[in-house]
């Protein structure tokens, strides 16, 4: 019987392994017979039984398949030849062989496309290390890679966008030029019909089959060969499951005046295996860039959330003519609500809540931009009402279209004087000792029409009576069986609760509407403030 070994191309390069034992093990670890280092290859990924002359391939439960001439196998007897895949692509390529002289003609005639093997194990090698490269230097290393080894003149790689259409993305010539789009002409109908059927394409002359001059320009050019071959890549999770998983995200194309080496079956087929890992790399760079850019996005967000809650007053306040607590809890990091309080000289202690249409760092750009008119107009006017006349008219200045704000001022005197104006919010409550009453006087929303007219009324207060201020956001707080917090729910969690401290009331509301909601998603910012008058001071 002929001595039967493995000839083995992986990273490690080119080698001729015996079959000496009645057990052969393959696999990544390191006390196996054979081991190979890929992502791909489980610990004891397979092996090989030797019984009565006889050689067994065996799978050993790997995660992602033993394939013999492209056939996932669980078992199977070998035969002179067989090529054995471990794994989802051919970087690592295995020939079984009883007479060694026919398998060594193989792998000398077809240097290039064992380079082709090794150069898709070091990609395999790229996406195990985290795939941390620029997707650019990704698809320059590729592309590089395969013109040198396949001696193509010129080739190109185009990725499909979220729309799933091809869009154009590095050009190379040999030497790693890089080509430019006004200089590179080529056909597109070639990659769009790679693209759609996943099936490579060789063209051995375009004079053949330039069917209505489909190919005029790539041929004015002096390009007569192509070879596009599909980027294709299997979810981690359907690994082994079958090609009809298999998700093309684009394609390589190479052409030239010479057919080179690129037309051999060998090297076809070893250029697609190439792809395969070549894809894996690619996708992996984009993840990892994608990864990148929203770690980016969620790091300004979170600077800008803490920039907003810097611009907010501390949430609790003791004054001589009243104390206050408020919070403000955004849907998103950022939100559009705010509160704001300051002293107004001769008006006393004024205090204001706003909420502006939207979510997000829209809605909290022009938050900022409410609070900073009010905080500027404020001491201006004893009439609440003409401070948000001109908060209005400031906001008008610097429309933004379908942005308005809704806002409530109040300013409290020390003899219990409340007067305000409410523009468009959910109107406070005042809670009395025996009865609620609703602040609702005032005029539309802020940033919206020119020719808006504000009034404003003047209510008294007792000691210990409370102002309770609300976004929509409290009121349109909703349940898992989508009904709303609503007003009265907020006078039953407000009622009996007259003197009591501002800080205990806010939570106790919070909670309550926490409670109420609980289950469902916060689909508002919320924000509350709630005044406790102190009595009359002379």
């Amino acid at each position: 019987m002929s001595e039967a070994r493995l000839h083995v191309s992986d990273s490690q390069g080119r080698r001729v392994v015996v079959l000496d034992r009645p057990l052969f093990l393959i696999g990544r670890r390191t006390a196996a017979d054979l081991q190979i280092v890929s992502t791909d290859v489980s610990r004891e990924h397979a092996e090989i039984v030797q019984e009565d002359g006889r050689f067994t391939l065996r799978d050993r439960g790997s995660r992602y398949g033993t394939f013999v001439n492209g056939e996932q196998i669980s078992e199977r007897a070998l035969q002179h030849g067989d090529r054995i895949r471990l794994g989802r692509t051919d970087a690592i390529e295995l020939i079984f062989a009883t007479d060694a002289a026919k398998t060594t003609g193989f792998l000398d005639a077809s240097s290039d496309a064992t380079n082709l093997r090794q150069m898709a194990a070091i990609l395999d090698g790229l996406r195990a290390l985290g795939s941390g490269r620029v997707l650019d230097e990704v698809l320059g290393l590729v592309m590089d890679s395969a013109l040198e080894v396949t001696k193509a003149e010129r080739g190109f790689m185009m990725l499909a966008n979220t729309e799933g259409e091809l869009e154009f993305k590095i050009a190379r010539g040999k030497g790693k030029t890089t080509l430019s789009g006004t200089t590179f002409e080529t056909s597109k109908k070639i990659p769009l019909e790679v693209f759609k059927t996943a099936k490579t394409q060789v063209v051995a002359d375009l004079m053949d089959v330039n069917l209505a001059g489909q190919h005029d320009r790539t041929i004015a050019v002096g390009i007569r060969h192509v070879l596009c071959v599909p980027l294709k890549v299997t979810p981690m999770s359907e690994a082994g499951s079958g090609a009809r998983d298999q998700r093309v995200i684009g394609v390589l194309t190479l052409d030239g005046r010479e057919k080179s080496t690129m037309m051999s079956d060998a090297t076809r087929a070893s250029l697609e295996a190439f792809a395969t890992q070549a894809a894996l790399a690619i996708e992996s760079a984009r993840l990892y860039a994608e990864s990148a850019e929203k770690a980016r996005i969620d790091r300004d967000l979170r600077i800008a959330a803490e920039i907003q809650r810097a611009l907010l007053p501390e949430p609790e306040y003791e004054g001589a003519i009243c104390d206050l607590a408020a919070a403000s809890i955004p849907c998103r990091t950022v939100g559009g609500d705010f509160y704001d309080y300051l002293d107004v000289g001769d008006q006393g202690f004024g205090f204001a809540l706003g909420d502006v249409a939207g979510k997000g760092p829209p809605a909290a750009l022009l938050a900022a931009a409410v609070q900073t008119n009010f905080a500027a107009q404020a001491p201006i006017s004893a009439n609440p009402a003409e401070t948000l006349e001109r908060v209005n008219k400031a906001l008008l200045r610097r429309a933004i279209e379908a942005r308005f704000a809704t806002m409530f001022y109040g300013a409290i005197t020390s003899d219990g004087r409340l007067s305000y104006c409410n523009a468009g919010q959910e109107p406070p409550l005042v809670v009395r000792k025996d009865s609620i009453e609703w602040l609702e006087e005032g005029g539309p929303v802020l940033g919206l029409l020119s020719i808006a007219t504000y009034a404003y009324d003047t209510v008294p207060l007792n000691d210990g009576d409370l102002v309770v201020v609300c976004s929509d956001g409290v009121t349109e707080a909703r349940n898992q069986a989508n009904d709303e917090f609503g007003r009265d729910r907020l006078v039953e969690a407000m009622k009996d609760r007259h003197g009591q401290k501002p800080d205990l009331l806010r939570d106790h509301l919070l909670s309550v509407i926490k409670q109420f909601s609980q289950g469902a998603a916060q689909a508002d910012d919320i924000t509350a403030l709630i005044l406790r008058f102190r009595g009359a001071r002379t």
